[in-house]
């Protein structure tokens, strides 16, 4: 009885709390009726509160009782106004233009206009800003929604209303997501989030993208938004070095609870420099940033989008600012589509003196557990900050009804039966994949026309591939790929199978076997691809790839130790024999060329590179990123990008007298490399350094040498460990090597200012190349080039010792 007493008790005392959480709602208009999108609604003297939805419409939960709440916008002047709510109640309001004056500030026209002295102080400010909240956590909800609002009827011959699920104009919401968090930073960049709900259109189960950390915009930083709209970053208003970049006008003067507000127009001093334009708000006395409405445009140097507006407002939090809501709106074109959109947080019950456990800040950015995407359509009623739109309703209605459908085995079935049409064309060109969506598993053709290759060795050969896959939950998958190859010249008929198990995403851990035979590069770090080196040999009469044959059995398994230490082991039994060449067929003719002999040290003879050996060899390496940070999903771990080095080390040993292997050799190879390091605004740059010995290479044959990415062709998959002009297997060894490659990027920094050039968006780059070993000492390459996109264009000079041994174009392609 006691039992039925208390569970009524709790019951009755839940509702009673419930109860208490009313929702005051209405909308958000200026003095001519429009909407006045974003604006922040707070209680008085808190940090709790929303934001108006992109129409001005609005809603927050409050306690029952009389409640002061304000109302705030950029441009506008702030009003507060006494709500009693004891039910549900709606209040609709109107907020008027901000009058900033200029009365009493006295401007000269031959006088340096008043804002300079403003802007001096708040950069005399921006460090102590930047650092004078220690810490904090708060809650943030983010929702992001992009959208077409124009496209071509087809695209590569599909129907885009159709693939896209547009309207009839070929409009429509692409992506709507909304999520809550908990966020927590500390100095100096130090930060944990915690996704705590996840909605997705048309996508029940799926993980939203959403980052509060992504949308973080610290106008107290001298660059901001670096290598998210452009590698370089753009110029806060405040930097350090801002007068050399922007021009400033006080636009006007006002008061806001008792503090002075100036509003300052931020101007950029040449047309295209890495800049914001719009306007700034700044505090007299203490100078802090209390609002900022600015955007970037083409000019600026973004990427991908036309315009990029950011408005941000300011919430008085003790002594200083923090931010109550940002929006991103952006729009762009590309190929004929034309699209929009935005993304905008809003912050809420800020706590700037936390007691963060010990160990609470870690390599761990954002946590995402299955919990998150199980809320159901009340927890978002009560719990959503921002209003949805009629249009993202209708979306989410529409998407939601359809997902479930989608899902459903008869309507799978109707899809694959459509997708899994056979075509012969498909077969040639893109390659055909049978999939089985509802049981997540697929069997996909290799396209025949790259299976087709030359070279002097097969001759006309096919490589021809199928493959597996299974996928299982949490992204947990395996798959079996047989692979079968066969020269008509050389009359060699090679197969071999792989399967692979990833058995665990957290951990990043896989196991894979594979078994067989095939033809395979003397250097296996590669040289070209079958394509082009079929390409060389039929049209220049070049051969570029040499070859051998390996029969073999191997197994790997990788797996994360910890945080950023990655570990692999590969055992690998391998009988390899020499190849000749079987053909001297080519389509042209070209005049005082000849092929070359399989063996690359004795172009004009064909004899024997190495006899035919069994190897035994295990091999083991270890990757290690220093502070790795990542983003935990149930479906994996996911690392970002580091600003910090990977340090890499492997060890392989060759097995002398275990199943008839005659290898006897042990190598050590040790590496340091870092992507993207930033420059500010002289762009970034990236280097590897590298270094390794044979400390015992009693018997050690040509295809177990330490190898080098080489080449000798004009176009070059661009790769930072490659060489120019490095021949692809002379200069191969088993003694010891140390080589490094660095490269800079400046993303612009000097093309951006020669007109018409600048609007290929072309990125200059430099770069250089070190070798050293006992049979190529100093070996040294320096280069220039232009980039854009997937595409560059280098002219390069390679140095042996201080004698130059070449120079030329290089073109390269791909990522």
């Amino acid at each position: 009885m006691k039992n039925i007493y208390f569970t009524i008790f709790l019951l009755l005392n839940a509702l009673g709390i419930s109860a208490q959480q009313l929702k005051l709602s209405g909308t958000v208009k200026d003095t001519d009726g429009e909407p006045v999108p974003f604006a922040s609604i707070y209680i008085k003297s808190t940090t709790k509160g929303t934001s108006a939805n992109v129409d001005g419409v609005y809603g927050l939960a409050l306690d029952k009782g009389t409640h002061t709440i304000v109302y705030r916008a950029i441009g506008y002047k702030s009003k507060e106004l006494n709500v009693t709510v004891d039910a549900n109640h709606t209040e609709n309001v109107v907020l008027t233009a901000e009058a900033y004056s200029l009365t009493g500030v006295i401007i000269d026209g031959n006088a340096e206009d008043p804002a300079y002295e403003i802007i001096r102080q708040a950069i005399k400010q921006r460090k102590f800003h930047l650092t004078e909240v220690k810490e904090f956590n708060t809650n943030v909800y983010i929702k992001g929604v992009q959208k077409l609002v124009g496209a071509p009827k087809k695209f590569f011959g599909r129907d885009i209303q159709k693939t896209l699920d547009l309207d009839t104009n070929r409009k429509g919401i692409l992506y709507l997501s909304e999520s809550t968090s908990s966020f927590a930073f500390q100095q100096p960049d130090k930060i944990h989030e915690e996704m705590v709900s996840s909605k997705v259109a048309g996508r029940n189960n799926a993980f939203s993208f959403n980052k509060a950390s992504d949308l973080m915009v610290n106008f107290y930083q001298n660059i901001l938004l670096e290598n998210k709209l452009s590698s370089r970053g753009f110029v806060s208003p405040i930097a350090d070095n801002a007068m050399s970049f922007y021009r400033y006008k006080l636009l006007g003067v006002t008061s806001d609870a008792g503090a002075t507000i100036n509003k300052i127009q931020v101007i950029p001093r040449r047309e295209h420099d890495p800049v914001f334009r719009g306007v700034i708000y700044i505090k007299d006395e203490s100078w802090h940033v209390v609002d900022a409405d600015v955007y970037l445009s083409k000019n600026s140097g973004v990427n991908l989008i036309d315009t990029l507006k950011i408005s941000q407002q300011f919430l008085k939090v003790e002594n200083t600012y923090m931010p109550s809501n940002i929006n991103f709106q952006f729009n762009g074109n590309v190929l004929g589509f034309k699209f929009e959109g935005y993304y905008v947080g809003v912050y809420s019950n800020y706590n700037i003196h936390p007691e963060f456990p010990k160990g609470y800040f870690t390599g761990e950015i954002l946590k995402i557990t299955k919990a998150v995407t199980k809320k159901d359509s009340l927890f978002w009623l009560n719990n959503r900050p921002i209003p949805l739109t009629a249009e993202e309703s209708r979306d989410y209605v529409r998407k939601d009804s359809a997902a479930a459908l989608k899902t459903s085995k008869k309507y799978l079935d109707s899809i694959e039966r459509v997708n899994n049409k056979f075509g012969i064309a498909k077969l040639l060109v893109s390659g055909y994949t049978i999939n089985n969506r509802f049981e997540k598993k697929s069997l996909s053709f290799d396209p025949i026309l790259k299976a087709l290759i030359y070279n002097t060795v097969e001759g006309f050969a096919i490589n021809y591939g199928v493959t597996f896959l299974k996928n299982l939950e949490d992204r947990k998958y395996y798959s079996i790929r047989p692979e079968a190859r066969y020269g008509f010249a050389s009359k060699e008929f090679t197969a071999n199978l792989t399967a692979n198990y990833y058995y665990d995403p957290v951990k990043r851990a896989n196991i894979s076997v594979s078994g067989g035979s095939g033809i395979y590069d003397l250097n296996p770090l590669g040289t070209m691809t079958l394509l082009a080196n079929s390409v060389n040999s039929l049209l220049f009469e070049t051969n570029f790839i040499k070859f051998y044959k390996k029969e073999f059995v191997n197994i790997g398994t990788t797996r994360e130790l910890l945080n950023g230490l990655q570990v692999s082991i590969v055992a690998d039994l391998s009988r390899n024999s020499t190849l000749v060449n079987n053909t001297s067929f080519k389509i042209r003719n070209v005049k005082d060329k000849e092929f070359t002999s399989n063996n690359p040290f004795s172009p004009d003879v064909e004899t024997p590179l190495f006899p035919n050996y069994t190897a035994l060899t295990l091999s083991g390496a270890l990757t290690y990123t220093f502070n790795q940070q990542y983003i935990t999903r149930p479906d994996g771990k996911f690392y970002q990008e580091s600003k910090y080095p990977t340090l890499m080390l492997n060890y392989r040993k060759g097995i002398n007298g275990i199943l008839n292997s005659s290898v006897d050799y042990d190598i050590v190879n040790f590496s340091i490399l870092q992507d993207r390091i930033s420059a500010g605004l002289l762009g970034y740059f990236s280097f590897i350094v590298g270094a390794g010995k044979f400390f015992n290479n009693d018997n050690v044959y040509y295809p177990d040498f330490k190898h080098f990415r080489g080449n000798s062709a004009l176009f070059v998959k661009p790769e930072l460990r490659r060489f120019l002009f490095l021949d692809f297997y002379q200069f191969s060894t088993k003694k010891q090597y140390i080589e490094a490659h660095i490269e800079h990027n400046f993303s612009g920094l000097f093309s951006s200012k020669i007109p018409l050039v600048r609007k290929i968006k072309f990125e200059e780059i430099v770069g250089a190349s070190y070798l050293t070993q006992p049979d190529k000492k100093d070996y040294k390459e320096f280069y220039f080039g232009l980039q854009r996109l997937i595409f560059r264009a280098t002219y390069g000079f390679a140095y042996d010792g201080n004698k130059r041994v070449e120079h030329g174009f290089k073109l390269s392609y791909g990522f």
